[in-house]
């Protein structure tokens, strides 16, 4: 079998193969907006933009780029770059508000439409299930990730994530940057 080309030189001279993929990255988070839309409540995030001093200029993700809105939009762009991967984090608070119990099904639709967009341009997605953003009403319930019983929640959100979105979602990332998170 012969050896894919390289392309793309890199500034050592050194290149990337051609099967590399390439694509592009974001956090839910700073990405969303529409925190209190569509059942979505908060998550550490939001109560530490909230809180004044934490963020340059007081800045949130309240409405951030409002890709809830506009993601048709922005998946039209990326296809028109040529992005073929995009890398999206979902949020726990939109999916499972409290951190545990009930799904919230409006929340998992936006994921769906976005996913559904993803795959009509061409664009495979990858999913993060957990970018940082655990809902508050762990934190306040337990101290979040500082407790055992996050596993167990953890747990219960991917599950519920994964069997309503797996149908559409081949490649799954757990937890984004585990050694800067903890």
């Amino acid at each position: 079998m012969a050896q894919p080309k390289s392309v793309n030189p890199l500034p050592s001279g050194r290149r990337f193969p051609a099967d590399f993929w390439w694509g592009a990255a974001i956090a839910a988070y700073p990405i969303e907006g529409a925190v209190g839309e569509d059942g979505r409540q908060p998550s550490v995030w939001d109560t530490f933009s909230h809180t004044a001093g934490r963020t340059h200029n007081g800045d949130t993700g309240d409405v951030a780029c409002d890709h809830y809105h506009r993601f048709q939009d922005d998946v039209r762009l990326m296809a028109e770059l040529g992005v073929k991967h995009y890398r999206f984090g979902i949020s726990w608070a939109r999916v499972i508000p409290e951190g545990r119990g009930a799904v919230n099904e409006k929340g998992v639709d936006f994921y769906r439409r976005l996913t559904d967009s993803l795959l009509r341009h061409g664009i495979t997605p990858h999913a993060t299930l957990f970018h940082w953003d655990s809902p508050q009403a762990l934190e306040d319930r337990y101290g979040s990730w500082r407790s055992r019983e996050m596993a167990r929640d953890f747990a219960d959100y991917c599950t519920a994530t994964v069997q309503r979105l797996g149908d559409r979602i081949r490649h799954w990332m757990t937890i984004n940057e585990i050694a800067c998170f903890t």
